[in-house]
């Protein structure tokens, strides 16, 4: 998109970008059904004029403004290159990275297109890619680092992003068997009251790891893979005493483990092996008094050489957009009121014997 002073608005202070899209791109795929996308666009930049004629775009505005729009469709047009279809969500993510870039707070040079062209697993007729620049940063770690920590709230996708890489590196036979595992601790419920054996009450509560599994694997190979012991879901209690060699280890909601069960997992880091720990220390459901493993090790392992902490926002939240706003908003009840998860430190939570529901 080319960027010129404007000779036909009412200020010279203002410019004038206009881009040609080529031919071989319907306009339908850069404005959006029904102009959806060119919406989200005018939406970001209200002081702007945005005119579309034939398969030209004009931007007029602010100088600050023109050059964002311009870049925005110069991104957009190198996804579409790649034959990834635009979302209104590509584009509001889009924007905000590079309002980041331009305002200075967003340390790092990758671009939009970067982030949201980079595969990490195709499966099933659908590709996973990273949404946003911190999920990219998570995703590249990953590749970079023995052992990750993906810290974040609900909706980041620090686990379905983390098993895509572990699915990767089993295909790639970069590791010999994945290996899924939780702490068995409620979320306000009591799993002993539920019938049946151990195995029949820890499955539900392990579910959403199967879930993912599920969306990246045809479904019929799962059985025989976990039979098989190349992949693998237990309860952390599991590990205890194991060397975990030649394997993709994710633990899954580690803000509920102690810090003793904490140095217990880390511990079983065998060779040629990853480890992937994710959480969100906002939502920790162990008994009042007992501090969690996850918000423990932060302070012992930051800066540890292959220790790589990745730390989500509710910038990165990839449910409902409402999910970001809820997290947004509990964050700020908690500052205002000095509370932890809604509940006063030092105090008894909500739950059934001292636990609290999440």
């Amino acid at each position: 998109m080319t960027q010129t002073p404007t000779a036909h608005t009412p200020t010279q202070e203002q410019a004038r970008a206009q881009l040609t899209v080529p031919a071989q791109h319907p306009m339908v795929t850069v404005l959006g059904s029904g102009d959806s996308l060119l919406r989200v666009i005018e939406k970001a930049f209200p002081a702007a004029d945005i005119h579309v004629r034939g398969n030209e775009i004009s931007a007029v505005g602010e100088p600050a403004d023109v050059a964002l729009i311009s870049r925005v469709f110069d991104e957009m047009m190198l996804v579409l290159r790649t034959g990834q279809p635009m979302t209104e969500d590509a584009v509001e993510r889009s924007i905000a990275m590079l309002k980041a870039s331009d305002n200075g707070t967003s340390e790092g040079s990758e671009t939009p297109a970067e982030v949201l062209t980079q595969n990490i697993l195709s499966s099933r007729g659908r590709t996973i890619r990273p949404k946003t620049l911190n999920q990219k940063r998570y995703v590249d770690a990953i590749d970079k680092h023995t052992v990750v920590f993906g810290i974040g709230p609900a909706g980041t996708g620090k686990t379905y992003l983390a098993m895509a890489k572990a699915v990767q590196a089993l295909q790639s036979k970069q590791v010999n068997r994945i290996i899924l595992t939780r702490p068995a601790v409620e979320a306000g419920e009591r799993l002993g009251f539920l019938p049946g054996t151990l195995y029949e009450k820890i499955d539900p509560y392990l579910r959403p790891l199967y879930d993912a599994l599920h969306d990246m694997l045809d479904p019929d190979s799962i059985p025989k893979l976990m039979a098989a012991g190349t992949i693998e879901v237990a309860p952390l209690a599991y590990m205890r005493g194991r060397t975990l060699n030649d394997a993709f280890i994710i633990l899954d909601e580690a803000q509920n483990t102690s810090p003793e069960q904490m140095k217990m997992f880390l511990t079983r880091l065998g060779f040629d092996s990853k480890i992937v720990i994710t959480g969100d220390v906002t939502q920790v459901d162990l008994p009042n008094g007992t501090k969690s493993g996850l918000r423990q090790v932060q302070e012992i392992l930051e800066g540890v050489e292959d220790v790589h902490f990745s730390r989500l926002t509710s910038h990165d939240v990839v449910r409902h957009k409402l999910v970001g706003r809820i997290v947004d908003a509990y964050e700020k009840y908690d500052s205002k009121n000095g509370t932890e998860n809604g509940s006063h430190p030092g105090r008894g939570r909500t739950g059934a014997k001292g636990t609290k529901g999440k």
